[in-house]
């Protein structure tokens, strides 16, 4: 049997908030073991942003967050700030450039962040095992008891980074949930977050428009939230960022509203000028792209040419209800929502609040970043908080 290794941390979990944590323990001169069940680190990383990772958002706040506990990630968030990843971004010479709304990107590849990561967990001398399968850890006196394919492990210290259920090609899967249930911590339910949307019944004849995008405003009722952005038909539903941003605050059995023209009068040529049908389409096609004009000519034409009727249709166009039959799932959502609950962690240190040594880390917990570099910056936020706690 092989003898136990023995690290002041080990920390649970390859991807962004586990490599960060990993990197910030180890420069403190704590000794750390990064493991993780899958054969490489930072896969999520590679993939994301288009293969060119969207690492922060300039417009970083806590309002951009989804938690039971909407102020548990303010702490963390100003602790260690967007512009502290900037610096460390510019410090490796690696070039960037905003997108849109504040999204920043390498301008060349993912795999720069990733080497930025391991770069500085090669400073902090931070020790990485990989296809730790079979993973089972228990407490005792001595610390965290961990038992898996490639040895025994004991640490004063453990963090769980091992993300949610989001893309389980990569490998997610729920242990983390399971570890916090075991030792104790709520979970609230995890759900699908900025995922595609799926629409059946009378609305499947979108689906006839798959590929056709345009500018809406998104939202949900009883939430003021909502986002201006492009939706995209699908050949099964609807997505776009618009649609991924409020498909997190989306509840299976509500329906979302569309405002299809955002801060447009729509129909005024039809009011003032010709009321037929000719009239109607040439309108929509003002504004929208060909297809979907004419679709919305058979889907949302007034009752009457009265200007009430008229007026009505133009109200109607501008919060257009659709009624999602589900989303596309985990396969194709980018992040979970749900986790592990808040109010059983310390905000500054994320520290589990009744098993000393123990914290949560990046998507395991209950807070989800928009669409936009926010989540890499939870990410980095709460992985900085722990790093510095143990």
């Amino acid at each position: 049997m092989k003898e136990v290794q023995k690290f002041d941390v080990i920390v649970l979990g390859a991807g962004a908030a586990g490599l960060m944590c990993a990197a910030t323990a180890g420069q403190r001169g704590r000794r750390v073991a990064l493991l993780d069940h899958g054969p490489l680190p930072g896969r999520k990383i590679l993939i994301s942003g288009g293969g060119r990772c969207n690492f922060t958002n300039l417009h970083c706040a806590p309002d951009r967050f989804i938690s039971v506990n909407p102020h548990f990630a303010k702490s963390s968030l100003s602790l260690y700030t967007q512009q502290h990843f900037i610096e460390l971004v510019r410090k490796y010479n690696i070039p960037f450039h905003e997108k849109t709304l504040g999204q920043l990107f390498c301008d060349h590849s993912a795999h720069a962040i990733l080497n930025l990561l391991l770069a500085e967990c090669e400073k902090g001398k931070v020790e990485h095992i990989y296809d730790t399968h079979s993973i089972q850890i228990e407490k005792d006196p001595g610390g965290f008891r961990i038992h898996c394919a490639k040895g025994r492990y004991i640490a004063d210290s453990m963090v769980v980074a091992t993300g949610g259920l989001s893309i389980p090609k990569l490998g997610a899967t729920g242990f983390g949930y399971d570890l916090a249930r075991q030792f104790g911590l709520k979970i609230v339910e995890p759900r699908p977050a900025l995922v595609p949307l799926l629409l059946g019944g009378k609305e499947s004849n979108w689906t006839e428009l798959a590929g056709v995008s345009t500018l809406v405003r998104a939202g949900t009722p009883g939430t003021k939230t909502s986002f201006v952005e492009k939706l995209l038909v699908t050949h099964r539903g609807l997505s776009g960022p618009a649609v991924l941003q409020i498909s997190s605050y989306w509840l299976p059995g509500q329906p979302i509203e569309l405002d299809l023209a955002p801060e447009a009068e729509i129909l005024r040529t039809v009011l003032e000028g010709r009321r037929d049908g000719a009239a109607l389409l040439k309108a929509m096609r003002e504004h929208f792209p060909q297809r979907l004009a004419e679709h919305l000519c058979k889907v949302a034409a007034p009752a009457r040419w009265t200007n009430a009727a008229i007026e009505a249709c133009e109200q109607a166009l501008h919060h257009f209800p659709l009624h999602p039959t589900g989303t596309e799932g985990y396969l194709k959502a980018e992040v979970t929502a749900g986790g592990v609950d808040t109010a059983d962690l310390q905000a500054r240190t994320m520290e589990a609040r009744k098993v000393s040594g123990l914290f949560f880390i990046g998507e395991v917990v209950d807070v989800t970043g928009h669409l936009g570099g926010f989540n890499f910056q939870w990410a980095w936020a709460s992985a900085v908080a722990a790093g510095r706690a143990v």
